[in-house]
């Protein structure tokens, strides 16, 4: 059996692709995979990493809306399906799964002319339109959240890595708060603003941070690998304040934290309600509202806080963020509400749904 993944351009894409690659060969240690990616992709170091094979096929973005640029997509995208196409008789696909992003169009298109069956998986709210035109020839469509408009769709969830979705927080969490150089006792908030930081997020928790420390509150804040990490003049008996440029170990930031300050990408979502780990989310206020979409559904099951962009400010903080903190029981409940929206098994779901797609086209 052989199954081309179709992910790239952002981690948002290629991680959820990459999880569902590791559970496939969980079941089956000999299934051949091949993700198919551009040259100015993540994928081009995130897939070989793993130990993935990587086929590169021509770039072509496409509008997030419809528009008038839209009418030229199909003269721009003829080569790339050609050499999607080529990608899928090369390999003998049985089946095409896309995640969304620049190759997904062309994976689909590709594989609707070559036969081969398709399972779409989308992890935002709201649908792209690579996804909204895939899901009309696939023969599955999962989503990530319970109210997707996307037709036909069940909800499974994001596939997650399995150092996120086997996380034990109680138990790792002595292991974790070591590694951080944070107390083993204190309530500890977590503060991301993703990959490449958020300059607001880290000006409200830079001038916050003496009031939550003087409350017993420490902070691991991780500030994104291109901004400056603050000075920090930590006094003895405080609880600490610890800025870090970035952590290859989410998983042990999430079981040092009770909350989380952060953005409301699909995947950052997907991990802490996952992981019992409560939040508050503050969308980012550009694009086309999907990350407020993202945090909805978990913050209306009682697992978080939503704050717009330009409410964040160290008296929301304050008043919002520090009472939940200084308060077990409801961090507790918090925690518990969102592990029961979180779902922690969405890879095997998509590989049950990958292998449901091939027996289908087989049995046809």
């Amino acid at each position: 059996m052989h199954v081309v993944l179709a992910g790239g351009g952002t981690a948002g894409h290629i991680e959820p692709a990459l999880a569902l690659a590791d559970a496939l060969r969980r079941q089956d240690p000999t299934v051949g995979i091949t993700a198919l990616g551009t040259e100015r992709g993540l994928e081009t170091r995130l897939v070989p990493e793993r130990g993935y094979e990587l086929a590169l096929i021509p770039a072509v973005p496409l509008p997030r809306k419809p528009t008038p640029e839209l009418i030229t997509v199909p003269g721009r995208l003829r080569g790339t399906i050609k050499a999607a196409e080529q990608i899928l008789e090369r390999t003998n696909a049985d089946c095409v799964v896309g995640f969304g992003g620049y190759v997904a169009l062309p994976g689909y298109l590709a594989a609707k002319r070559a036969g081969v069956p398709i399972v779409v998986h989308e992890a935002n709210a709201r649908p792209g339109l690579a996804n909204k035109i895939g899901s009309r020839y696939a023969h599955g469509v999962a989503v990530s959240t319970p109210d997707s408009k996307l037709r036909g769709a069940r909800y499974i969830g994001i596939p997650l890595r399995r150092t996120i979705a086997t996380l034990d927080r109680a138990r790792v969490r002595p292991e974790a708060r070591a590694a951080f150089g944070l107390d083993p006792n204190l309530p500890t908030l977590l503060v991301s603003g993703g990959s490449q930081g958020a300059r607001h997020l880290n000006e409200v928790v830079q001038r916050v941070a003496p009031l939550l420390q003087r409350s017993g509150i420490q902070i691991l804040h991780v500030v994104g690998p291109k901004n400056e990490l603050p000075r920090v003049d930590n006094m003895p008996g405080m609880p600490p304040y610890i800025p870090v440029p970035y952590v290859d170990r989410m998983d042990l930031a999430y079981a040092a934290a009770d909350m989380m300050l952060c953005r409301a990408g699909a995947m950052t979502v997907a991990e802490l309600s996952a992981v019992g780990l409560p939040a508050a989310y503050v969308p980012l206020p550009i694009g086309n509202g999907e990350q407020r979409l993202n945090a909805q559904p978990v913050v209306n099951a009682g697992g978080g806080l939503l704050v717009d962009d330009a409410a964040l400010t160290p008296e929301w903080v304050q008043g919002n963020v520090l009472p939940v903190l200084a308060d077990p029981h409801r961090l507790y409940e918090m925690s518990r509400a969102a592990a029961e929206f979180g779902r922690r098994d969405a890879d095997d779901l998509l590989v049950g749904m990958v292998y449901e797609a091939i027996a289908a086209r087989r049995g046809a």
